[in-house]
């Protein structure tokens, strides 16, 4: 164990920047991940606070098979890995790539020979390899998930092919204390094949190398083996929104759910859906892991990230200021903005909605901005098909900073806001995820952005000369003289909708006083 520090805490601004969100003058930009199990390249559209995937491709070279007997990484294995960094590198080449960084962790950092292959790869590949410790594999596996979720505090376990990294992750920072544990994939697989009592090896090696003083309510986990595993675990419950990443469980479900993957027999483990072939091996190795690590800290719950080291990594090379604007924010304009007819109008849709709800928290703010971001996204649709499309489009964006239950609130705030029905039944799966409150919050927000489109034609000076109050019985707009907005039809009947989602049968048009 070791102890470490980061920066203190920058405030968040939540704020939509369309010149941002436009800027096309980043090139792509990529990172070779050379894990003790398999070698992964990205490319990300940027180097940025929200960057989507461009490109995303994985060779299996297994590093560390072999390496706790040997102390090298066998031939055939470092004979791949230089032909897959040879080929990453070609294709970054021809993507345009711009800067192309290369990490690796426990079999490199282990084996005898692994400065030999990081030489080789310098040599044939021309990609120089940063051999990462212990230490820096902890934090910047929790600096993936600080910046792939809302503030998050908890203990972070990062279990890879060779090693399990824990550290906390305390909002904006990551936390003094780090362990490094010979217990990944290929470890705890070798263990399994002995036939021993692997459960109380592996609780011995927890009792001594990972403190209690890592006993928090939420555990994110990370690495590709728990990707698996809550990816199967949603299948199999039918969960309403089929992304791993911000799935959130209970630890008695984890571990029911790992009992049940640990008494498959080794031939039915590749037939569980939503499980490749290739990560059906690793399966098991992965719910012994998690199941033993949750009995030992009991937290009460699971939450799953698909960012991790590679993107922690990536958000550590960002400006601080950078670093800190909100990552749902961010990424909802980043797609949201470019496509709109008009960039502007989402800003103006955040300034005329500020008042729906009275001391709005932020947590709901940054919801609000991030609907408004992606208003826009389904004017290209047929209108019959734009509700369902743009409902089923959100669930499964690419966004971050966001869990499950927030990104079915986009979802029906988006429904909402292209005169979805409220009733319609492939909404069930969204509305499983909210409370009351949270639902009608959602569609109140949608019809009233649904309301400012046509009220205004998209035009932000036309919205600005326009009020929109909600009472308790009774819905009020107050429009400018100036903005010469006639009593149509059209916009009584987004009033009407409007009040039908926020319980009032009332409505009627003022006259704004001019300032």
């Amino acid at each position: 164990m070791a102890k470490g520090t980061d920066a203190a805490p920058v405030q968040r601004p939540l704020e939509l920047d369309p010149k941002r969100a436009g800027r096309l003058d980043r090139p792509p930009y990529g990172v070779i991940d050379i894990g003790s199990n398999s070698i992964r390249l990205v490319v990300y559209d940027q180097l940025g606070r929200a960057p989507l995937p461009r490109f995303n491709e994985k060779s299996l070279c297994r590093l560390g098979e072999g390496l706790a007997q040997t102390g090298m990484i066998a031939a055939d294995g470092f004979r791949r890995t230089v032909e897959a960094v040879r080929r990453f590198r070609a294709i970054a080449d021809a993507m345009g790539v711009a800067r192309l960084d290369a990490t690796a962790t426990e079999a490199i950092r282990r084996a005898g020979n692994g400065k030999d292959l990081v030489k080789a790869i310098s040599q044939d590949a021309g990609v120089d390899v940063r051999i990462l410790s212990g230490a820096e594999e902890a934090r910047f596996a929790t600096l993936g998930v600080i910046s792939g979720f809302f503030r998050p505090v908890g203990v972070v376990g990062d279990m890879g092919g060779g090693s399990l990294e824990v550290a906390e992750a305390h909002d904006d920072q990551v936390g003094d204390e780090w362990v490094s544990l010979p217990l990944g994939a290929l470890p705890v697989e070798a263990i399994m094949k002995k036939g021993e009592d692997s459960k109380r090896q592996i609780d011995a090696l927890l009792t001594k190398g990972l403190p209690l003083s890592f006993v928090r309510p939420t555990f994110f986990a990370v690495g590709g083996g728990w990707r698996a595993f809550a990816k199967a675990h949603m299948i199999a419950m039918g969960a309403p929104v089929q992304v791993v990443h911000g799935y959130r469980i209970t630890t008695a479900e984890a571990r029911s759910f790992a009992k049940t993957i640990l008494r498959l027999a080794p031939g039915k483990m590749g037939e569980l859906a939503g499980v490749s072939r290739r990560r059906s091996r690793t399966l098991p190795a992965a719910a012994l892991m998690l199941d033993r690590v949750l009995k030992h800290l009991a937290p009460q719950h699971v939450v799953f990230s698909a960012l991790g080291l590679r993107e922690g990594w990536l958000y550590s090379q960002l400006a601080p200021q950078e670093r800190y604007l909100d990552p749902l924010v961010e990424g909802a304009q980043l797609i949201g903005l470019p496509v709109a007819r008009v960039p502007d109008f989402a800003p103006a849709l955040v300034d005329w909605t500020a008042d729906l709800v009275k001391e709005e928290r932020p947590a709901y703010t940054r919801l609000r901005i991030a609907v408004c971001a992606l208003s826009d996204i389904g004017w290209r649709d047929h209108p019959d098909l734009r509700a369902e499309e743009s409902f089923r489009r959100t669930l499964q964006f690419p966004l971050i900073g966001l869990e499950h239950w927030e990104r079915a609130f986009l979802a029906i705030a988006l429904h909402a806001r292209y005169a979805g029905r409220l009733d319609a039944p492939y909404l069930s799966a969204g509305l499983k995820l909210l409370s009351e409150t949270d639902r009608r919050r959602a569609e109140i927000l949608g019809r009233a952005i649904l309301l400012a489109y046509r009220l205004s034609g998209g035009i932000p000076s036309v919205l600005a000369n326009s009020r929109l109050k909600i009472g308790s019985t009774r819905l009020r707009l107050e429009v400018a003289k100036s903005a010469r907005v006639p009593d149509s039809e059209a916009v009584s009947e987004r009033l009407t909708l409007l009040a039908a989602a926020a319980g009032t049968k009332f409505f009627e048009i003022t006259e704004l006083a001019e300032t």
